[in-house]
């Protein structure tokens, strides 16, 4: 009987040893690890370039409305538009910058507006975790009035 005992208490020694056990703990949360600091980095990207991008448009359809002709409002627009992207450091891997100027067709001295709508395209491709998009789009619209002074000339 006495020789069950020490086999019996050497496979419980056996069984509650701990070799190992750090590196397979690694081996399963590392790569979990890795995925949670990528998807705060992702959201930290999109959360800045969201809050950069607004008030984007407002810029733009401010100077667009100074402008004396479509054209012209138009022109300063996408080049304010740009500007203010690339002032604030926004990487966009595609920017749109669309301005509806219809209200200068209106006669002076009837209320008008222009209205301008910047769309920034994020690259997130740089993060690289398989599954999640390769870019998000973002958009900001604005509208400015016209001045009811303004010549036409």
């Amino acid at each position: 009987m006495r020789r069950g005992l020490p086999r019996r208490s050497a496979l419980m020694r056996w069984w509650r040893d701990d070799r190992g056990s750090d590196s397979v703990e690694l081996a399963i949360l590392l790569p979990v690890a890795v995925l949670v600091i990528a998807m705060l980095v992702i959201g930290a990207r999109i959360a800045l370039v969201g809050s950069s991008i607004s008030g984007v448009a407002g810029i733009a359809a401010r100077d667009a409305s100074l402008a004396r002709s479509s054209a012209a409002a138009q022109q300063v627009a996408t080049a304010s538009a740009t500007d203010a992207l690339a002032s604030r450091h926004m990487h966009c891997a595609d920017i749109q910058v669309a301005v509806d100027v219809s209200g200068f067709l209106s006669a002076p001295g009837t209320a008008a507006a222009v209205t301008v709508n910047v769309t920034c395209t994020v690259d997130l491709s740089d993060v690289g975790v398989p599954g999640l998009p390769g870019s998000r789009t973002l958009r900001d619209s604005a509208t400015s009035p016209l001045d009811p002074a303004r010549d036409v000339s």
